[in-house]
């Protein structure tokens, strides 16, 4: 029972050290962290969102800009 409670213990206590060493780990690399992120292209968070006007009746050029894919893989899609 006592050794039981002693490796509870040690356990918890290691925990602790690790959170410790995680936290001041974080603290050191949080300018490179937010380097990177400004390094990356602004299109890489926008999702690839279409801004622009749409016809009355969606066309396959518009169906493919809101989808994101090429237009010639609608086409191709069709005639399978």
């Amino acid at each position: 029972m006592a050794s039981t409670v002693v490796a509870v213990g040690l356990t918890i206590a290691a925990a602790g050290f690790a959170g410790r060493y995680a936290l001041q780990a974080m603290k050191h690399m949080e300018p490179q962290v937010k380097q990177v992120f400004q390094s990356l292209p602004k299109s890489a968070f926008s999702g690839g969102y279409y801004r622009g006007g749409f016809e009355p009746k969606m066309t396959k050029r518009e169906a493919a800009l809101i989808l994101g894919v090429r237009r010639i893989s609608l086409y191709s899609s069709q005639n399978q």
